[in-house]
Order: structure tokens, then C-alpha cells, then sequence
């Protein structure tokens, strides 16, 4: 369970910030990105989805031992790969801190490769890095939630460097955003189920509790 009121308190800053300058304003600036796994892609690609700040957000396998791997593959958990969104974003509007923060409100990081019912290594809480940087902040925020007792149990979330990133299937792109505009009848062909007792409860309350953070 995630406190928010502390949650929030961290973020306090730089939403004061985002109030106060225009999205034009940091249009000089190149789009960064990061990368992280917390269970589902479909679901935490909904929710960032949302936020004010992120230009795009791609479903994606990462961390397993070689590249160009299939669905069915990495939910054998043979291929070491945890199902990832990669988070094009505008560092004058969000930062990757953040980012990273939004990321912990977003999915349980204190069990162990499960997120609710889906479990598997797939589903593993991680940060992945490209350089020196990258892991001390992912590193930073984390020890920063302990330390603010952010949540009851201890954070479980790994750091590790990217490697085989895989870009995910086309049909799992915005697969949320589908089921939304899907007709019934295109539903009956889709994992209707889970999206409407997951993913839709989730992207529900996450923005219910950060609504400020997201886009009109």
C-alpha cells in the first residue's frame, strides 16, 4: 500500500514548477527517455500515458538474454525478459525524478516478480539504466522512498543495466486505448476481461490520486 499524502509531498515542488512555465517553453529542449518494468505493460502504458510531460510510450521486453524475442517467449520465463515500457518525455515539463516517483505509485513494488494475479519474472519491478547517471538517480529515488516509509513493506525493485530491448508486438501497443474504442464485437476478440477488472480499476484510481500530474 503506497502512502500518498508522502508521496505527493515529494512531487510538491516540481508540480509548483510545471504550474509556472508553458509547455513552449522547454520546446528547445531534446526528449529524453528511461526505461521500466512493473508488471503488466498494458497497464502502466495507460497510466504514463496520461501524464503532462510524456510524449510517448512504448510497450517493450527487456533485461533477458537476447534480442528480438516474441510474447509467447517471454511469458515462458526462459528468456530472463520483463515485459517494459520505454517513456519518451520532455524534461522542461517532468523529470525523470518524477518519473521515476510516478513509476513506484503505479504498481506494487514490494512483491517479488507478481504484480496481483500475473506472476512470473516477466513481471518483476525494475529500472533499467544506459549509464552512470541513470543508476544513481534510479537508485537515489529508491533509498529516498525507504526512507520516507513511502510504503509499509520494503521496495523489491532491482536496478539493471538495459540490454536485448525489444520492441513489443504491434498489437500490444495502446492495447488499453483499443479496448476503450473497441466495439463490443471487436472486445469479444480481445482480452476484454482483464482490462476491464485491471487495468481499468488501476488507470481509475491512478489518476484519481494524481490527477494534477496529468493532461486535460
Amino acid at each position: 500500500m503506497v502512502n500518498y499524502a508522502k508521496m505527493l509531498s515529494l512531487l510538491l515542488i516540481p508540480v509548483a514548477l510545471l504550474s509556472a512555465f508553458s509547455f513552449a517553453s522547454a520546446a528547445d529542449k531534446p526528449h529524453k527517455s528511461i526505461v521500466v518494468a512493473g508488471g503488466c505493460f498494458w497497464c502502466t502504458e495507460a497510466m504514463f500515458r496520461m501524464v503532462k510531460g510524456v510524449t510517448d510510450v512504448e510497450c517493450a521486453y527487456a533485461g533477458g538474454n537476447r534480442v528480438g524475442v516474441t510474447y509467447e517467449q517471454v511469458c515462458s520465463g526462459v528468456t530472463g525478459h520483463a515485459e517494459a515500457i520505454k517513456i519518451t518525455y520532455d524534461p522542461g515539463v517532468v523529470s525523470a525524478d518524477d518519473l521515476l516517483r510516478l513509476f513506484f505509485t503505479a504498481h506494487d513494488p514490494t512483491t517479488k516478480d507478481q504484480q496481483g494475479g500475473d506472476v512470473g519474472t516477466q513481471y518483476r519491478s525494475v529500472i533499467f539504466y544506459t549509464n552512470e547517471e541513470e543508476k544513481h538517480r534510479a537508485e537515489k529515488i529508491i533509498a529516498e522512498l525507504d526512507r520516507e516509509h513511502i510504503f509499509k513493506s520494503k521496495i523489491v525493485t532491482t536496478v539493471e543495466p538495459l540490454k536485448n530491448y525489444t520492441r513489443a508486438e504491434d498489437y500490444h501497443q495502446e492495447y488499453f486505448r483499443k479496448y476503450e474504442q473497441a466495439t463490443p464485437e471487436q472486445r469479444a476478440h480481445m482480452n476484454a476481461g482483464y482490462c476491464a477488472a485491471v487495468i481499468s480499476p488501476k488507470v481509475s484510481h491512478f489518476r484519481e490520486k494524481l490527477k494534477h500530474l496529468f493532461k486535460g
